[in-house]
């Protein structure tokens, strides 16, 4: 594992088979250098303890402080699929949860390059995840890798899973995701308080993110969760990282199309100014409840942004408070793009008393909020 100057870990770059061989051999070294003791009891690291008797040679792993009990957790019905997996209702220590399933070898059709890989981007999200605590950041709650003992319990009964399944636990959020309640509310559109207040509310949590040096790189309506009042929270930190000191050490096309900045559709260096322009493109999302560029492919898209500098139409209605704060966030200079915390305030300031925001088509006469223009 490499670490950057700041002595952050790189989050990307945890391989677990690489740890595990590394432990092997220190162990085997450890064993013959005191082969004449017949005993020996070493801790190698602060996640693993080994304890060798010649009676009854064994090798126990302590659990990480991320990991679930297998035992308490109780798997139900599928709410969503995946490339990698299925997201389940469940109950976990009596608490109602979202069970998130990764299965690495489905079919046997993956090579054992991908399965590190995966394996690596489980890791890593669980890195990521455990540590972050704030109201608009979905509750992590535990996870586990390959154990033989989960459970999904059916209409006839309870079914295992192979070993090589492993599951993220996560509070379960009853609203959904935020891209569904935005289709949902397509043609009548939000109040103007709404908008704000889902704005705000993803705006505090990238802020709380990025103070605590973690990139999500892939912000996008799809990702975020809605709870029982409305609230959003961040959720899918399947690609997120901790941020390098270093931008150039950051690089590579990850996010979702219609969502990434220039910079990374262009393969060039980045940092947390990322999520700020993707956080733009969910801000006009929100308050227009439409998808960006639907009808471009992934090269139009790309070309567009990068060398036309294309973004989405802003309708004439729009509050020019909050338009302001769309075109800053997704400037195609990142140093020109405002840090988050930053972004929190000038949403704070904006004033919704008068209502503001899109008009209902029956009243819409001289605004073309359904016939959107370029902006600048």
């Amino acid at each position: 594992m490499e670490k950057s100057s700041d002595g952050f870990v790189r989050a990307d770059q945890i391989d677990l088979k690489s740890l595990d061989e590394h432990l092997n051999r220190a162990w085997i070294m450890e064993k013959n250098k005191k082969k004449e003791d017949g005993t020996f009891n070493h801790t190698l690291s602060n996640s693993i303890h080994i304890d060798v008797r010649t009676t009854s040679r064994t090798v126990k792993k302590e659990r990480q402080e991320w990991e679930i009990d297998p035992s308490k957790l109780v798997i139900k019905a599928v709410i969503a699929r995946g490339t990698f997996g299925t997201v389940h209702r469940g109950i976990y220590d009596g608490q109602d949860v979202a069970v998130k399933l990764l299965d690495w070898g489905e079919e046997g059709h993956r090579t054992e390059a991908e399965i590190a890989s995966l394996r690596a981007a489980f890791t890593q999200e669980v890195a990521v995840w455990h540590k972050l605590e704030h109201p608009n950041v979905t509750k992590f709650i535990g996870a586990t890798m390959g154990s033989s003992e989960l459970q999904i319990q059916t209409d006839n009964g309870q079914i295992g899973m192979p070993s090589n399944i492993c599951c993220v636990v996560v509070e379960y959020l009853p609203g959904g995701a935020l891209k569904s309640y935005l289709i949902k509310n397509r043609r009548r559109k939000l109040a103007f308080k709404v908008v704000i207040q889902l704005a705000l509310d993803l705006a505090r949590g990238l802020s709380y993110l990025h103070s605590q040096k973690i990139v999500h790189r892939d912000v996008k309506t799809e990702n975020m969760l809605l709870d029982k009042t409305r609230t959003v929270k961040i959720a899918d930190f399947g690609v997120a990282r901790v941020e390098a000191s270093n931008p150039n050490d950051m690089t590579g096309e990850t996010g979702t199309l219609g969502y990434m900045a220039p910079e990374v559709l262009n393969g060039n260096p980045y940092n947390r100014k990322c999520d700020v322009y993707s956080f733009g493109i969910c801000l006009w999302e929100i308050y227009c409840c439409d998808m960006p560029y639907p009808d471009l492919s992934f090269t139009e898209v790309t070309s567009a942004v990068v060398r036309q500098n294309l973004r989405p139409e802003i309708p004439r209605c729009c509050p020019s408070s909050l338009a302001n704060v769309m075109k800053r966030c997704w400037d195609a200079n990142p140093d020109k793009r405002p840090e988050m915390e930053e972004v929190v305030s000038m949403i704070e300031a904006i004033d919704t008393s008068k209502g503001g925001g899109m008009i209902p088509l029956d009243q819409s006469q001289g605004c073309l909020c359904f016939r959107k223009y370029r902006g600048p």
